[in-house]
């Protein structure tokens, strides 16, 4: 699923060198600066963190030397924002709930621009699929290739990180986790730390005068897990991203008399079937009516706060923690992964997404190889100066298209440096491009559109219903082969998108 931000737009700033750090005491591979075997913590278990497990994995095979590794993973299984709950606001440990997913979710954008390059989606179905797959069918992909290695060894599920220290006395991390399951605490000694935890789980919630007298439903797409009960009510989405996009299209698939979005810069500006308008910024609420800055106003039945996710590291101290807005080169990685503050805490993930699994792979099999000594990172004023070449290109992008081809780049650039197989970034490209203009020509039929994959060239498979008239999300469904007269006649589809 492509992951950007609903904020406002912000670019990172171009900033000044900074203070120079001591040099890295990496030694050699899987050791650490006393020559004993290091220990490497990796916070998350959900795509990144995954990555990170699969990529360690990868090179053991090779025979290589391995560190220690455990992930720590506070939900019950792995796959963070893939791994589906029902609870909102806590968990059944009183936790903050992480995943951001709900039951009726289809990827918005093509598989074929997310596939693992060395886990293709032919190998794990064993037949050709749709290019939009629901959301269960997207967890068992990513599920089956870390099964397959055998890699959940590593995880310790139900264990909450609470806080990370850097000890400059012995260049380690002393890691406090809850081991939710035992009711224990307890800290250990790391010689690097991977953080995979993603930054779409910490909800950026507004102010909007009046808005605590609405009567009706009102949340944050955070806490949204499904659009059946929008049925048959006037639904006003706050936001002009991605979020408010698949929640609006969700609600009119279920049945809501109408939809609504209120954008604060400039429309999202689809071709919306009747039922479905844009407006500006809301001002203010007065019960269920809304006013917007037009001059504009409404009534509502519910209202979802699609209004994005912050950074936010609560297991890390101020001056380790990144801070940035969100944006497709964070301020303070060298190579979009390694801390400034730290050349042993690496993030994965950390930016906003074009790219998703693949790109983590590409980070995760660049980390491990800075943590076995396979890459030596330079001194930090030619990691300053590598960063600011990144940023002064960030901040002449113009438009999604050029986005697109920043983050394929950037990804060759990690690729190039690894042993992960190398796939044809280009057509990715050309992939994304397609799907932006077929969501251009058809925002309710753009899922029934099919691509070529990149890895294996197999054409994707047209799915048995189209998208609209598709109720039934499950991975059974999905993969059956309904009689026509279980499909044909539901709706009268808005027509589908031809392949590009």
């Amino acid at each position: 699923m492509v992951r950007g931000t609903d904020c406002p737009p912000r670019r990172c700033a171009l900033r000044h060198p900074p203070r120079i750090l001591p040099p890295s005491s990496l030694n050699g591979p899987g050791q650490d600066r006393n020559g004993l075997t290091s220990r490497v913590a990796i916070i998350g278990a959900g795509p990144s963190g995954m990555a990170q497990l699969r990529a360690f994995e990868s090179a053991r095979h090779t025979g290589r030397e391995m560190p220690e590794i455990v992930c720590f993973e506070k939900q019950a299984d792995w796959g963070g924002q893939w791994n589906f709950t029902w609870r909102t606001g806590m968990d059944a440990h009183g936790e903050p709930v992480h995943s951001s997913m709900y039951r009726n979710l289809w990827s918005n954008g093509p598989k074929e621009a997310l596939e693992f390059a060395e886990y293709t989606f032919d190998e794990h179905f064993g037949r050709p699929i749709s290019s939009y797959p629901p959301r269960a069918v997207l967890w068992d992909y990513i599920n089956g290739r870390v099964e397959k290695s055998d890699v959940k060894q590593y995880v310790r599920f139900n264990t909450v990180v609470r806080w990370v220290q850097y000890n400059e006395d012995t260049n380690t991390f002393s890691v406090t986790v809850h081991d939710m399951a035992a009711n224990r605490t307890e800290t250990s000694e790391f010689d690097y730390v991977v953080v995979g935890s993603g930054h779409f789980s910490y909800p950026n919630v507004p102010e909007f005068a009046g808005i605590e007298t609405f009567p009706g439903s009102l949340r944050h797409a955070h806490d949204f897990r499904g659009a059946e009960a929008l049925a048959d009510k006037d639904v006003l989405l706050i936001g002009a991203s991605y979020s408010a996009e698949d929640i609006g299209v969700q609600a009119y698939k279920m049945g809501a008399r109408s939809v609504t979005f209120s954008y604060r810069t400039q429309p999202m500006g689809f071709d919306w079937p009747k039922g479905m308008r844009e407006v500006p910024l809301v001002e203010r609420f007065e019960g269920s009516t809304v006013h917007f800055s037009d001059g504009t106003s409404g009534e509502f039945d519910a209202v979802v706060l699609c209004t994005g996710y912050l950074h936010h590291y609560p297991f890390l101290p101020s001056d380790l923690a990144l801070d940035s807005p969100n944006c497709l080169y964070p301020d303070g990685l060298y190579r979009g992964v390694v801390s400034e503050a730290n050349d042993r805490l690496f993030y994965l993930g950390a930016q906003d997404q074009w790219f998703t699994f693949n790109m983590f792979d590409a980070q995760a099999w660049f980390v491990r190889d800075v943590i076995l000594g396979d890459f030596e990172l330079p001194g930090p004023q030619a990691r300053w100066q590598d960063m600011d070449a990144w940023r002064r290109r960030f901040s002449e992008l113009n438009g999604p298209a050029d986005e697109i081809r920043f983050q394929a780049d950037y990804i060759r650039d990690l690729i190039e440096l690894t042993d992960y197989p190398m796939f044809d970034l280009d057509e990715v490209v050309r992939i994304f491009l397609a799907w932006k203009h077929d969501k251009q020509v058809n925002i309710l039929g753009y899922r029934d559109a099919v691509y070529p994959s990149v890895m294996t060239g197999t054409m994707a498979a047209v799915h048995h219903t189209p998208w609209l008239a598709e109720l039934d999300d499950s991975l059974e469904r999905y993969l059956s082969e309904p009689e026509p007269d279980d499909v044909d006649g539901l709706v009268d589809s808005p027509g589908s998108v031809d392949a590009a």
